[in-house]
C-alpha cells in the first residue's frame, strides 16, 4: 500500500510540474505579445540598424503608440545592400526628413497579417506612397521586390514582416 501512495504522489507532482510548465510558457508568450513594435525589433538582433534608424528619424514614440501599425522590417542585411554611405548619410539630421519618408514607407497603417497582405496590390503606407505586393504560385510574397522571408511577427500594436531589402520610396511619392 505505501508503494501505491509513493507512485500515486510522486504522480501528482510530475502533474504538477507539468502543469506549472504549460502556465510558465504561456505567461513568457504573454508577455511577448505585451512588447510593442519598437520593444521587439529591438530585442531582435536583426534589426539593430532598423532601431537605430527608427531612433534616428524620431519616430520611437509613434512606433511604441497605439496603433495599429504593419511594419515591413528590413533586416540588418537588407540595410548593407544600399550603396556605401548611403545609410550614413541618411542617419545626419539634416537629413532626419528623408529618414522620417523611408522609415515610413515601411509602414502600413492596421494590423494586417500575411494572408491580409497577399489579397492587397497597392496597399498605401502611412507615408503615402503605394507599394506593389505580388504572390507567386508557391506563396512566396514579395513588396516592391523585396521578399518576405518572415511573416507574422507580432507585437502588441501591431505585427512586423520580415523583409530582405530596404525600400526606397519614388520622388514623387516623397513630397
Amino acid at each position: 500500500m505505501n508503494h501505491i501512495l509513493r507512485t500515486f504522489n510522486r504522480s501528482l507532482v510530475v502533474i504538477a510540474l507539468f502543469f506549472s510548465g504549460l502556465a510558465l510558457a504561456g505567461h513568457h508568450e504573454k508577455s511577448e505579445m505585451e512588447k510593442n513594435l519598437v520593444q521587439v525589433a529591438a530585442n531582435n538582433d536583426d534589426f539593430q540598424t532598423l532601431v537605430m534608424a527608427i531612433k534616428a528619424a524620431d519616430l520611437v514614440e509613434t512606433l511604441e503608440g497605439k496603433g495599429p501599425f504593419t511594419v515591413l522590417a528590413p533586416t540588418d542585411d537588407a540595410f548593407a545592400k544600399l550603396p556605401e554611405g548611403a545609410l550614413a548619410e541618411l542617419l545626419k539630421p539634416e537629413n532626419k526628413e528623408k529618414l522620417q519618408a523611408i522609415l515610413t514607407y515601411h509602414v502600413l497603417p492596421g494590423a494586417l497579417s500575411s494572408e491580409e497582405v497577399m489579397k492587397l496590390k497597392l496597399p498605401e503606407t502611412v507615408q503615402g506612397g503605394t507599394v506593389a505586393i505580388e504572390t507567386d504560385d508557391d506563396g512566396k510574397v514579395t513588396i516592391n521586390g523585396a521578399n518576405v522571408i518572415l511573416a507574422d511577427v507580432p507585437a502588441s500594436n501591431g505585427v512586423i514582416h520580415v523583409i530582405d531589402t530596404v525600400l526606397i520610396p519614388t520622388e514623387k511619392a516623397e513630397e
